[in-house]
């Protein structure tokens, strides 16, 4: 028997931004450094694997003294 691969789950930048607790202009400018791979679906929709996004590094906050 055939063994089932798991589809990819894939998130608007909306749901990114959300996941990320960043904005969707954060989100862009990532897709545009090339930080965070994106997949343009149609003529306009642009979508992010979760398990790209998961990987993606969170910047940590600087301390403030």
């Amino acid at each position: 028997m055939a063994e089932r691969r798991a589809v990819p789950v894939y998130l608007s930048l909306d749901e990114a931004a959300e996941c990320m607790s960043v904005s969707v202009k954060t989100i862009r400018r990532w897709i545009a450094a090339g930080t965070l791979p994106a997949y343009r679906c149609g003529k306009r929709a642009i979508r992010i694997k979760l398990e790209d996004l998961e990987a993606a590094p969170r910047q940590i906050p600087s301390a403030r003294w």
